[in-house]
């Protein structure tokens, strides 16, 4: 009898196993969410948080619960290439992020061992720009953006332009420096004055900005995260309170206005959503978020919020064979918070963007 009892036992277990709670869908986030510049991971990471939960408040991806595993890159190389490998051994199906170019730079290689795709929100750099790889990304490129400023600041009549950077996001920074260089100079404007800078809570931002005035700028132009903007802006009003100001769209969050305050009012800015879209669609979310995070959705909370958009919607609609990046470019497009989403064959797509300029601790759009 022991036998049969045996086998009874054995279906039991696999009965009740059947009827228990299906396999998750794991996906795994990686973003700055500890050290400078928080603002931007912390925000994407609750846009993908929402996304979670309301596709699983839908019923998952194709009947299984989406699970989110986070890991923080703490914006350091090694932190992220180590958090990568975490990631690829919990056998994710894709990772949404990062969000800086020197990150992604130390984990797409990481990750493309085990042949894990990551998706992000915010890379634009030109060194992942129609590449082959384990990459695919919602925003547009730095040639696009710094194209944009160079023409807006030629239209505002700026013709002699200082810019500092971050060389502590050098991919990113020297990409979008060069591409602007480019663009400008070739409407007939000049960069008068280059400042390079490792960004640190010790740096010495008023030495910098005096480097910016030694040749007489019409402007300048800051390359750097929300933190580091508002410290020039500071010393940009002190010792230059009319000159022209303006930041790359990396630093265009919410952490801008408020540790900036008065003094970067005025500052020119590129923003890759309309904050004050009315659509339904947008509206839902706006909400949704607030309610959720008691703030407002910054650019990166809306790209993250897209970009899980984009990898739940190609996971559900998945066959037999496909390779997550494979389903990601044959589904689309995809419909985003404000516009559609596609990629080419290489995971690029382009993405609208609306200059604003702040006034009274708002970003005001731009007309």
């Amino acid at each position: 009898m022991r036998k049969p009892l045996a086998a009874l036992i054995l279906l039991g277990t696999l009965l009740l196993a059947a009827c228990g709670e299906p396999e998750p869908v794991r996906i795994g986030f990686l973003g700055g969410l500890s050290d400078r510049n928080t603002d931007v991971g912390d925000a994407g990471r609750n846009g993908v948080i929402l996304a979670v939960e309301q596709w699983n408040r839908e019923g998952g991806i194709q009947g299984r619960p989406i699970e989110l595993i986070a890991r923080d890159d703490a914006q350091k190389a090694e932190t992220a290439a180590r958090a990568a490998a975490e990631l690829g051994q919990a056998r994710v199906e894709a990772v949404i992020g990062p969000f800086t170019s020197a990150m992604a730079a130390a984990a797409v290689p990481v990750l493309a061992r085990s042949d894990t795709l990551l998706i992000s929100p915010t890379l634009s750099a030109m060194a992942f720009y129609a590449k082959d790889d384990n990459l695919v990304r919602i925003n547009r490129s730095t040639r696009d953006n710094a194209g944009d400023y160079a023409r807006m600041l030629y239209q505002r009549g700026q013709r002699r332009v200082a810019v500092a950077y971050d060389t502590r996001n050098r991919v990113f920074s020297e990409s979008w420096l060069e591409e602007f260089r480019r663009a400008f100079t070739s409407s007939g404007g000049a960069i008068v004055a280059e400042a390079a800078y490792d960004s640190q809570p010790d740096t010495d931002f008023a030495q910098v900005v005096r480097r910016l005035l030694r040749n007489d700028p019409d402007g300048l132009l800051y390359i750097a995260g929300a933190i580091d903007v508002a410290r020039l802006a500071q010393q940009s009003r002190r010792q230059a309170p009319r000159l022209p100001i303006a930041a790359s769209e990396w630093a265009a969050s919410e952490q801008l206005t408020e540790l900036g305050g008065s003094l970067v009012e005025g500052l020119l800015i590129l923003q890759n959503y309309n904050r004050y879209d009315e659509s339904p669609r947008y509206v839902a979310f706006r909400d949704a978020f607030a309610q959720r995070f008691q703030r407002l959705p910054g650019y990166s909370a809306v790209a993250a919020y897209d970009a899980a958009t984009v990898l739940f919607t190609a996971l559900s609609r998945r066959q037999r064979g496909d390779s997550v990046k494979a389903a990601v470019l044959k589904y689309g497009p995809y419909q985003g918070l404000q516009q559609q989403i596609s990629f080419d064959a290489f995971g690029d797509t382009t993405r609208q963007a609306f200059f604003t300029e702040i006034q009274q601790g708002r970003f005001v759009l731009v007309r």
